[in-house]
């Protein structure tokens, strides 16, 4: 696989006498793959993020996106047609009174033929579950709709890669949840590269790889699950474990043998009932 984003030594401060909030990051993001990025407040999370369409340029070091310098001014539509963003709060993007003149406005001011851009729409809020609410107003809608509406307004763009800052941070449980199937929906119906910017552990599980960020550096890079077995280390990085996780350690602390690596709900829920079926049956192996 090829990378579509490329960090080299990357440094970044935001103004001559700010600490660096990026310092000699070095990275790629693999074409077709799902990151997510993981860190507490000012570890460099959301700079790492704008960096990745020029929203921000490297104090040091270059961030090339399918090989092109984000620095190139001259590159910086195709940069942003390449590489799109969702940011934290939707009602900063949603810009139109009406959801589907919302996510025609970007292919709009991309000049793309108007019947192309009605299949885009359509297509776009079928994909994000939003097609029955596309004649609604925007501001009538819940937090969780518009994340959506916002999503799909960056998919009607057709980026190759979209990268979404802490796109859930003002949700409650439930526009989390409707926000996350969104993303997961794009994913597998698209195919689309996506990198997501979180604090949220359990919004981590589901990807390729994590990338955990400190002190604006890449403290830990793996697989979730290489990367949640490590409860100490992260620990010192302020930060936790998921939900699951910490479910399967205190059982164990309470004798259960199970496996420490389970993530996922679905998963977490197999161990535990293969422990139970399996202590069920020794039980009726041993009775008299």
């Amino acid at each position: 696989m090829s990378e579509i984003i490329r960090f080299e030594n990357v440094s970044f401060a935001y103004d001559e006498n700010a600490p660096e909030a990026l310092r000699g990051v070095s990275l790629g993001i693999e074409r077709g793959s799902f990151t997510a990025v993981l860190g507490h407040n000012g570890s460099g999370k959301s700079t790492l993020a704008k960096h990745m369409n020029a929203i921000l340029l490297p104090t040091r070091g270059r961030v090339l996106v399918n090989g092109t310098d984000t620095a190139d001014e001259s590159a910086l539509l195709k940069i942003r047609s390449t590489v799109g963003m969702v940011f934290q709060n939707p009602d900063n993007q949603i810009v139109a009174s009406i959801v589907e003149d919302d996510v025609a406005f970007a292919p709009e001011n991309l000049g793309v033929p108007s019947a192309e851009i009605r299949r885009r729409v359509d297509a776009a809020l079928e994909c994000v579950g939003m097609y029955d609410y596309r004649l609604h107003a925007p501001h009538l809608l819940s937090g969780g709709q518009k994340q959506r509406v916002a999503i799909a307004g960056v998919i009607a763009m057709q980026p190759e890669c979209i990268v979404l800052d802490e796109p859930t941070a003002m949700l409650d449980p439930a526009g989390r949840r409707e926000v996350l199937s969104a993303v997961e929906a794009m994913r597998r119906e698209r195919g689309m590269t996506v990198v997501l910017i979180t604090h949220h552990m359990d919004e981590c599980v589901g990807a390729d790889r994590l990338l955990v960020m400190s002190g604006g550096e890449v403290a830990m890079d793996g697989t979730p699950h290489e990367v949640f077995s490590h409860p100490a280390e992260l620990h010192a990085l302020g930060l936790t474990v998921p939900d699951t996780r910490l479910l399967l350690d205190g059982l164990a602390a309470e004798g259960w043998d199970l496996p420490a690596d389970a993530l996922t709900v679905s998963e977490c829920a197999r161990v535990i009932a293969d422990f139970m079926l399996k202590e069920k049956r020794e039980k009726c192996l041993h009775r008299p």
